[in-house]
């Protein structure tokens, strides 16, 4: 399998793109880190440069939201280094409330950041993939997105069941091609967009959450639930569930 020198992971700053930034500086990949908070990037860099000084991280800043600035700093990433082996679309929010309750604000801002901006990193990406032939994309989607789901989870479960259809679609058309596409499926892994979260069945630390999206990301799989068990028959069951059993979910 070819290794993935350079890794470009949005998001950066904190939760699952943080904890995934520290295991790949550990394997000796250069990283190509962004996301709103500089001053936590700058900060990560030294960290990491300071325990694995043979690698190369390159941090900017970046508002998914500023799409224009999405294709700018992708564009400065690949330059930086001569190109971008992997990326990773991390860059997501979890906000949401029930449709029709006065929240529309919060329910659009959830989509543009979990389609419309992750949309925006795709075409970035994949305007360096084409270019050199050759690259994997990496989509982090949810469990949520198996099934549409009630209440809260509403606008967010659709979001993620967008994008993945988005990627499905993309790694159709690049069948055959040294253009890899993966969509992962993460559960319960506590990070700073789930602190606020209540308690539930089978979430793992952040630590055990980045473990288990490395490892699969490194087996650049088409798809896969993360960890893999117990979500993998988890997700069977969302799809296949009646959908008064789903409506308990949200």
């Amino acid at each position: 399998m070819t290794l993935r020198k350079t890794i470009l992971i949005t998001g950066a700053s904190a939760g699952l793109g943080e904890g995934m930034a520290r295991l790949y500086a550990a394997m000796g990949r250069d990283l190509a880190l962004c996301a709103r908070r500089t001053d936590r990037l700058e900060a990560l860099k030294a960290e990491l440069l300071a325990a694995h000084p043979g690698i190369r991280i390159s941090v900017r800043a970046l508002d998914v939201l500023d799409y224009e600035q999405v294709f700018a700093v992708f564009r400065a990433f690949a330059q930086d280094f001569g190109g971008i082996d992997r990326i990773i679309v991390n860059a997501g929010v979890g906000k949401g409330q029930p449709l029709g309750t006065g929240y529309f604000h919060a329910n659009r801002k959830t989509a543009e950041t979990n389609f419309v901006a992750a949309l925006a990193q795709c075409e970035a990406a994949m305007e360096i993939f084409r270019a050199q032939k050759a690259g994997h994309l990496v989509a982090i989607s949810s469990m949520s997105a198996m099934r549409g789901l009630p209440r809260n989870m509403n606008t967010y479960s659709a979001t993620k069941a967008g994008f993945a259809a988005l990627c499905e679609g993309l790694r159709a058309e690049l069948l055959g091609t040294a253009i890899k596409v993966s969509t992962l499926y993460p559960g319960y892994i506590r990070s700073e967009l789930s602190a606020g979260a209540k308690k539930t069945p089978f979430m793992v630390d952040t630590a055990t959450g980045c473990r288990a999206l490395v490892r699969a990301i490194e087996a650049e799989p088409a798809e896969a639930c993360v960890p893999r068990w117990p979500w993998t028959a988890i997700g069977f069951l969302m799809r296949n569930l009646p959908l008064k059993l789903v409506a308990r979910l949200g």
